[in-house]
């Protein structure tokens, strides 16, 4: 049995709390926040506490906090020989060095606390600092996940940084284009069609490959009335976009 102690009551915290609460031999004891009110959802199923010197004690302590404030939250935690993680993308391993035992339990998926995920199908990344606490956090992400990979700081930086660009920017853009159905009284609806094939294609092909519109087409006219519709600033947006679309493909200006 692991007994597990989470930091953090965001999107985070909150669906894994709720995935090793349905955990076997994973014993989740308590849920902390600093905020008394952002501990409402949990206390049906978990014990919770806004004191940081009343935790529990525990084999493994999650931090699943923003980055800014994970260093300051690490640095109150007691010293002990519990295993110490945090689920950052891009803060590094080192960042949990006062800790004998310390690694990353980093989950690569957008979560929102109203929307249900299936854990199994959510890859865990995975760091420690020796091979023995590498070996426990397999077997701690192998009680929500199937898909478990061992990576480290550097490469989990640059993975942090792709998955902005395909889920952050992309979900950006999404307002951008449900912000023009709005103006223009079209349902966004009509749009969801394309973007599920948008990504049902990256089953069977890359994304170059999948890759259409005007601007790989290079057509011109297209391209002058879409940025004739558009308000300044989203003009810039879009000429850059088209440009980084031509540009990676090799096609003329």
């Amino acid at each position: 049995m692991i007994n597990l102690v989470i930091l953090g009551a965001g999107n985070v915290a909150t669906h894994l709390a709720k995935a090793f609460s349905n955990a076997e031999n994973v014993k989740l004891k308590q849920v902390y926040n600093h905020r008394p009110e952002s501990l409402l959802s949990f206390k049906n199923f978990v014990p919770t506490t806004t004191d940081i010197n009343q935790l529990e004690k525990a084999d493994v302590y999650l931090i699943a906090l923003k980055d800014d404030v994970i260093s300051d939250v690490a640095d109150q935690l007691k010293d002990n020989d519990a295993l110490v993680l945090h689920t950052s993308g891009s803060v590094p391993l080192e960042a949990l060095n006062r800790f004998k035992n310390h690694g990353v339990f980093y989950p690569v998926q957008t979560f929102s606390k109203k929307k249900e995920v299936n854990f199994r199908e959510i890859p865990i990344c995975l760091e420690a600092n020796t091979a023995k606490n590498l070996e426990v956090l397999k077997e701690l992400a192998a009680k929500i996940s199937n898909k478990i990979y061992e990576i480290d700081s550097e490469q989990r930086k640059a993975l942090h940084l792709a998955a902005v660009f395909v889920n952050n920017f992309t979900n950006h853009l999404y307002n951008l284009g449900a912000e023009i159905c709005r103006k223009n009284e079209i349902p966004f609806d009509i749009l969801k069609p394309l973007i599920r094939e948008t990504v049902d294609k990256l089953e069977s092909l890359t994304p170059q490959e999948a890759q259409t519109g005007p601007a790989l087409r290079n057509d011109k006219q297209t391209i002058s009335s879409h940025l004739e519709m558009l308000e300044p600033e989203r003009q810039q947006l879009y000429k850059i976009l088209t440009q980084s679309i031509q540009e990676f493909n090799g096609k003329k200006l």
